[in-house]
């Protein structure tokens, strides 16, 4: 059995959590409330600064030039056309600008971003691939089970969040990730492999967590 088979039958009963969240429930059946999901893409945009900034290391300490390449052009994608897209989407909701620019991480979210980033400075390029994947490819299969039922009619905005996520050019990038966590964990040691096997696991949960923050509108207590 490969890393990838093992790990995602070590956390099936995780994944099967996000699936199952109100939040994602929600957003596919159209009755999460517009103000959670508002309060979602103010986060998520935080949340994408650190995690190009991940991105970054992680071409820097890529070993294989393919590998450093790829990272390249997925931080590239990410900072000049995913992050326009976002802000676009958000101005859908009525967010301004300014107001993208002035959110302040929630502690559910700055978590996840610590832990990726701190993965990137103190762990190997193995475990930083398998701290990223749980976002990447959480996200189409996400997509892919609200997708397999009917886009929700009523919340327009919501059905092209599922779309975006379930479009093939996504699709090729969580598949691709996740082909070179494969790969890596193939080429792994036993200690290797155990710290990129927690490195994933640890994320799913941050990823469940991030869900959870966005349902509860989750805030500083002081």
């Amino acid at each position: 059995m490969g890393f990838i088979d093992n790990v995602e039958q070590q956390t099936l009963g995780m994944r099967q959590a996000i699936l199952a969240h109100p939040f994602v429930t929600g957003v596919g059946d159209g009755t999460l409330p517009v103000e959670k999901f508002k309060y979602y893409v103010l986060q998520d945009y935080a949340y994408l600064i650190d995690y190009s900034r991940a991105l970054a290391l992680a071409s820097a300490m890529a070993p294989r030039l393919d590998d450093m390449s790829w990272f390249a052009g997925l931080l590239d994608e990410t900072l000049n056309v995913e992050m326009a897209l976002h802000r676009s989407y958000c101005e859908e909701f009525g967010i301004s600008a300014a107001e993208l620019e002035a959110t302040v991480a929630a502690p559910s979210n700055l978590a996840y971003t610590s832990f990726l980033l701190k993965t990137a400075h103190q762990g190997s390029f193995g475990e930083l691939v398998a701290s990223l994947l749980p976002c990447q490819w959480g996200y189409w299969e996400i997509g892919n089970n609200l997708m397999r039922h009917s886009l929700p009619q009523n919340t327009p905005l919501y059905a092209q969040w599922i779309e975006m996520y379930t479009s093939q050019e996504f699709a090729d990038l969580a598949e691709h990730l996740r082909a070179m966590a494969d790969r890596i964990g193939q080429e792994a040691g036993p200690s290797e492999l155990a710290a990129m096997t927690q490195a994933y696991e640890t994320s799913i949960r941050l990823e469940y967590g991030f869900w959870d923050m966005a349902y509860g509108m989750e805030g500083w207590r002081v």
